[in-house]
């Protein structure tokens, strides 16, 4: 039966309502006439077919922080939000370094779009023990981060960080901030996770929640990855993979909640040259296959006068003994052969 327009008005209102007292915004759609619903979502016609999403599916495409991946994007509806709490859960404890690559990745794609400003890295004493410290030198090489953009606050208790957190989320001198968690505490429940949420919007920046080995619960979070370390595959090169060789980063992505509710596992890579991620799928690269697209010609000409390959290696062959280095004394040995000496190098001057 076609529901009444005073009762689908008395929806809208409850809606906008509940809507109203979580922070988030509704919005209307009206399919167009002689639209029909999914399999299993009901039917309709005209006006008796109205669908709602809420949340951030109201917000302007520049809300979204596009995660380079195409068909995880659109598994997202655009990306992660830019100012809301997104989770980032590893599963078990040995995930932690995963998911800290993965939130680093994160972190340099937010920068390429808020220069200048650092980002706040909260956890307890408990989790930096466990699981340690990004290593400073290594920032700039895989991430484009400078060590001085990357703070961290380490708190004594969970209370302690929750609170800097919260304090830190309102902040707009701050380009995202980063909070790990282990576990499901208690004191991390569904209202924590809605002020964390309500100070992200207020701000517009990103508020990441990384959890240690925690399972799901309802949070505020509109957007929960899953996320854990995938096999490297070998580097890539001119003449094909370099066998027995560790490519890039990997990451296994599984979309546990979305604002789409559309499910997804992805293989991730992380390129430290071009910052950016390029999806694996069957093996190959994503990114490698549009590099060969715009580079179809060989890198190095060929040889014209040459058509044949070098030959194969001879046999090793065994030579006479040589007089050992030991009996040579270490001066002998740090000076070069007679005439090989610079003519420009005159002898040392004492004094």
């Amino acid at each position: 039966m076609a529901m009444t327009a005073v009762a689908r008005e008395t929806v809208f209102a409850l809606r906008r309502q509940i809507a109203k007292i979580e922070g988030t915004l509704p919005e209307r759609l009206q399919a167009p006439a002689g639209a029909t619903l999914d399999a299993g979502a009901g039917t309709g016609r005209g006006s008796d077919l109205t669908i709602v999403r809420r949340g951030l599916a109201a917000a302007l495409p520049d809300a979204f922080l596009p995660i380079g991946v195409e068909r995880l994007d659109a598994a997202l509806g655009g990306g992660l939000p830019k100012a809301a709490l997104t989770e980032i859960h590893g599963l078990e404890t040995r995930d932690a370094g995963a998911v800290a690559g993965f939130a680093l990745s994160l972190v340099s794609l937010i920068l390429n779009r808020a220069r200048g400003l650092p980002i706040l890295w909260i956890g307890t004493s408990e989790i930096f023990h466990e699981a340690g410290f990004p290593y400073a030198r290594g920032l700039h090489a895989a991430f484009g981060i400078e060590p001085g953009q990357l703070l961290f606050s380490e708190a004594p208790r969970l209370v302690d960080a929750l609170w800097v957190a919260e304090e830190a989320a309102r902040m707009t001198a701050l380009a995202a901030v980063i909070l790990e968690i282990r576990g499901n505490p208690q004191r991390l429940d569904l209202t924590a996770t809605r002020r964390l949420h309500a100070r992200a919007q207020g701000a517009g920046r990103p508020v990441l929640l990384l959890r240690q080995a925690a399972g799901p619960e309802p949070t505020a979070a509109p957007v929960r990855l899953n996320v854990s370390s995938a096999p490297a595959v070998p580097r890539a090169t001119v003449a094909g993979p370099l066998a027995g060789s560790i490519g890039h980063p990997a990451f296994t992505i599984s979309i546990g909640k979305s604002r789409t509710a559309v499910p997804g596992q992805f293989t991730l890579e992380w390129n430290p040259d071009e910052r950016r991620f390029d999806e694996r799928r069957g093996g190959e690269r994503n990114g490698g296959d549009r590099e060969r697209a715009e580079n179809p010609v060989a890198v190095v000409s060929l040889s014209r006068d040459r058509k044949d390959p070098a030959a194969a290696a001879g046999e090793i062959l065994a030579f006479p003994a040589v007089a050992s280095s030991a009996a040579i004394s270490p001066a002998a040995r740090d000076q070069p052969p007679p005439g090989q000496r610079a003519a420009h190098l005159g002898p040392r001057r004492a004094g």
